[in-house]
């Protein structure tokens, strides 16, 4: 998503021009970037390790209305690394507490809730009405619903995913798609209740999704389209790859166009 060549006007009260008086200044982004931010409609799919951080960085920086979907509740075991969360919320749907927290943080910005799974019988209807996707599940039935929806709607998705020490964020608009990168749920699939996570690679990768989605609205810099960073926490190294675009691909490829 870029910025329109004529948007409407936006305007702001005193109280938000204080509250994003560092952004207003970035040349990158400036008053046009932030209204364009305040404008946007942003889903993000799974409130958990990924979703937790980057709704907060979202909500904080000004986007207008943020989609929160997920049909679980939070468990104590979230509190390691979904720090949108108290120990007082424990057996609250989480986006139903996610929503109480952005609206605490910046009441500036709308929130919808959605308490139920996103499948592929709700995903496309759900994700048409927003502007960019931030999915950061970690089943892959979820994941291929919400890249097929993606692609069906032509809305850019902002993929983030984690386990142990380890990390990805990458973006997709079009072509290659999720599909192309993952054609197929992988055998050894893991999950961080099965082999673990630290708790701040969760905040590295959500605050990396967030700022994806951030530039992908603005239109600042270059998104990370087409391609994905692989970050290493024990090592502290990243590096980005490209993603190839599959012909073969069942969402995607070329017998879809």
């Amino acid at each position: 998503m870029t910025q329109s060549s004529a948007p409407a006007p936006t305007r702001f009260s005193d109280e938000e021009v204080d509250r994003y008086a560092r952004q207003l200044v970035l040349s990158e982004l400036g008053g046009p970037g932030q209204q364009a931010l305040k404008r946007a409609r942003v889903l993000i799919v799974g409130l958990g390790g990924v979703g937790a951080p980057a709704a907060l960085y979202l909500a904080a920086a000004g986007v207008g209305t943020l989609g929160l979907i997920d049909h679980d509740a939070v468990a104590l075991s979230n509190l390691q690394r979904q720090i949108i969360f108290t120990t007082a919320d424990a057996e609250r749907p989480k986006v139903e507490a996610g929503a109480a927290h952005l609206a605490a943080l910046n009441p500036h910005v709308a929130v919808e809730p959605f308490v139920e799974r996103l499948t592929p019988d709700n995903a496309r209807s759900i994700i048409e009405r927003f502007d960019v996707v931030l999915d950061g599940t970690d089943d892959f039935e979820t994941r291929f619903a919400v890249n097929a929806a993606c692609v069906a709607n032509g809305v850019p998705l902002v993929s983030g995913a984690l386990g142990r020490w380890n990390g990805q964020v990458g973006v997709f608009t079009g072509q290659p798609c999720y599909q192309c990168l993952v054609p197929e749920t992988p055998p050894d699939a893991e999950t961080c209740a099965r082999v673990g996570v630290v708790g701040a690679l969760a905040g590295v990768i959500g605050a990396m999704a967030a700022l994806e989605a951030i530039k992908l609205i603005t239109g600042a810099g270059e998104p990370l389209t087409g391609r994905l960073t692989l970050y290493d926490g024990l090592a502290g190294t990243s590096r980005v790859v490209r993603v190839a675009a599959d012909p073969a691909c069942p969402v995607c490829g070329s017998a879809q166009a």
